[in-house]
């Protein structure tokens, strides 16, 4: 794009950006100058400024984000059509005047292929935002919180999970977690990361939840919620940051369902709510976090209506806006979950979402459909256009503040110097090393008394399995990998007790005890071999507290590639277990006893 082309697309850049003495970035090795003497002007004045200049169409456009099918912004693919009634990414970001868009990595939606390509695909799409008749440019999102939620994989710098740092009892690090995820992010265009979760793990049978939280207790919750968000937003210039997400108002961590496919219920007082779930969204708001995602749950206490939060007026404006005094950019979950879909329409949500409080709509199932329901519930005076410009103002704010509309293109030479380098790999790593927590060393097999010739590594998970047995000889031992999965079956346990025969020691691996108790029975077997054994929960801690006759416990907290290496590590003597445990281990399902209390952890 040559500088004359520049300067006529993008006029409204010019009216947008703050007025600053040096250079606003258009694309990679573009650059348009903003005059020296302009006079600082505040975010409110330039967001209102912005605002006079848009349609009715292009302002509820900005209110929108929505996921695009395709790896580059002028992909044709045929999702695209389907989903939207054009062919490219770019072509949907033009055609609706959106505010976002969200990339995602799974098999129906993916935007990933390496680092550089998604800068490619980021710097597009900013193209075509600045293209479009709002001449906005994009937040572009993603859920990166680190550990189970990882949208941008290797080569990018893995995080472990938020109860896998907060096992280490270090904020700094929690910070400095954030600060990488950010970097990484906004290095590829990414601007908005949701994240992180300032949900408090109350309820150990949560089923979305977990490990995704740092804690459950509000305190510690809440010191590593804060630390997060300054590191997300606060770590750097503003084009080198993102906006930071806390979710999922007004608590998620009590949930005995998954909202994503039915409308959880949560029976907690409003006194309980304040004392357990409020404290880390507090935190949050403190940090100056840039925005906060609504939860699709009932919360009668808070609401007895039965409308899901997200839909809840006195939810979000009475208590998140009222009483919390939020004055940020409120996004909802997915409208595509099934929790938010089951009392309402899809035409009706968007509309019944700005009435609570809600700013910004993400992913309804129908785009088309959303944003007609939203102009005409506007024209027929159901929402008035005063209510749409307070949403947009403060979207407008956080493009401002966070450096999306002066800086919002990225250099792809320059992405993989600043992402998944050594120095962010080493603190990832070690991050890990300090999280993994021995919960039970009753039999004393841990530390070993000498290296185990072989290692056999069996039960949950197919990659994790052979990724632990990988690292376990790269460390000195001769392992092999026998997957049992979840729920194990009677020719698989004696597969894998007939090869614990032939070994020195053997690792099992667990994931969720309490939903697949055929765990447990592989435990028994295996246990009964007389070999030494070493459980690991592989995932959520709490399947250390199910009965079983395996006396050694170690917890990870989740199974991304740091977190393997300091398991095999801890196993093999290389480093001592450091982390204490986030949560209570109740004992199996009986919740009202606790087997290892907040706080354990054995060390050696």
């Amino acid at each position: 794009m040559t500088t004359r082309i520049a300067h006529a697309r993008h006029r409204r850049i010019h009216a947008l950006a703050v007025p600053l003495a040096g250079l606003l970035t258009l694309a990679a090795g573009t650059a348009v100058a903003v005059p020296a003497s302009a006079q600082p002007v505040s975010a409110d004045a330039e967001a209102q400024r912005t605002l006079r200049g848009l349609t009715l169409e292009q302002k509820v456009g900005q209110l929108f984000v929505t996921w695009v099918n395709g790896k580059s912004a002028d992909e044709v693919n045929a999702k695209n059509k389907a989903d939207f009634g054009v062919d490219t990414p770019a072509q949907v970001v033009e055609k609706y005047h959106l505010g976002g868009v969200i990339y995602f990595n799974n098999d129906s939606r993916d935007n990933f292929d390496d680092p550089v390509q998604v800068a490619k695909l980021s710097n597009g799409l900013q193209r075509a935002a600045i293209r479009s008749g709002a001449h906005i440019p994009l937040q572009i999102a993603t859920d990166q919180e680190g550990g189970t939620v990882t949208r941008m994989g290797s080569p990018a710098t893995e995080l472990p999970n938020a109860m896998a740092i907060s096992a280490g009892r270090d904020t700094k690090a929690a910070q400095e977690a954030a600060r990488i995820l950010g970097h990484e992010l906004r290095a590829v265009g990414i601007n908005q990361d949701f994240a992180p979760d300032a949900d408090v793990n109350s309820n150990p049978a949560n089923p979305v939840i977990g490990v995704r939280s740092f804690s459950g207790r509000p305190d510690l919750a809440s010191q590593f919620v804060g630390a997060q968000v300054k590191g997300f937003q606060d770590s750097g210039r503003r084009s080198e940051t993102v906006s930071a997400a806390a979710k999922h108002f007004p608590g998620h961590g009590d949930a005995a369902t998954d909202s994503h496919l039915e409308l959880p219920r949560i029976d907690r007082s409003e006194a309980s709510w304040r004392e357990t779930d409020v404290p880390p969204f507090k935190a949050a708001i403190a940090a100056g976090i840039d925005s906060i995602m609504s939860a699709h749950i009932q919360f009668p206490s808070l609401d007895p209506s039965g409308e899901p939060a997200t839909l809840s007026k006195p939810i979000l404006t009475g208590k998140l806006r009222g009483e919390l005094g939020y004055r940020g950019v409120v996004v909802t979950d997915s409208l595509s979950m099934d929790a938010v879909r089951v009392l309402h329409t899809d035409a009706e949500i968007p509309v019944l979402a700005l009435k609570a409080g809600i700013d910004q709509l993400l992913m309804p199932v129908n785009l088309d459909l959303a944003i007609n329901s939203v102009l005409d519930a506007i024209r027929k005076g159901e929402l008035t256009e005063k209510r749409i410009d307070e949403s947009v103002l403060r979207v407008l704010k956080l493009k401002l503040q966070r450096g999306i509309l002066t800086s919002p293109f990225v250099d792809p030479a320059k992405v993989m110097s600043k992402v998944g380098v050594p120095a962010n790999l080493a603190t990832a790593q070690g991050i890990a090393d300090r999280s993994v927590t021995a919960i039970r060393n009753d039999g004393g097999v841990l530390p070993l008394a000498q290296q185990p010739a072989k290692t056999l590594v069996t039960g949950w998970g197919v990659s994790t399995t052979t990724a632990l047995a990988s690292k376990l000889t790269a460390h000195g031992t001769q392992a092999t990998a026998l997957q049992t999965g979840q729920t194990p079956t009677d020719a698989q346990i004696a597969q894998a007790v007939a090869a614990a025969k032939n070994v020195d020691l053997v690792v099992v691996l667990t994931n969720n005890v309490g939903t697949y108790p055929l765990q447990g029975k592989l435990l028994q077997a295996l246990a009964d071999t007389g070999k030494p054994v070493v459980a690991v929960a592989a995932q959520i801690p709490y399947d250390a507290g199910y009965e079983n006759p395996v006396k050694t416990w170690l917890a990870t907290y989740g199974y991304i590639t740091p977190s393997l290496e300091a398991l095999a590590k801890v196993i093999l003597g290389k480093v001592k277990p450091q982390g204490k445990l986030p949560v209570d281990i109740p004992a199996g399902k009986d919740v009202g006893t606790v087997k290892y209390p907040f706080g354990h952890g054995l060390t050696w």
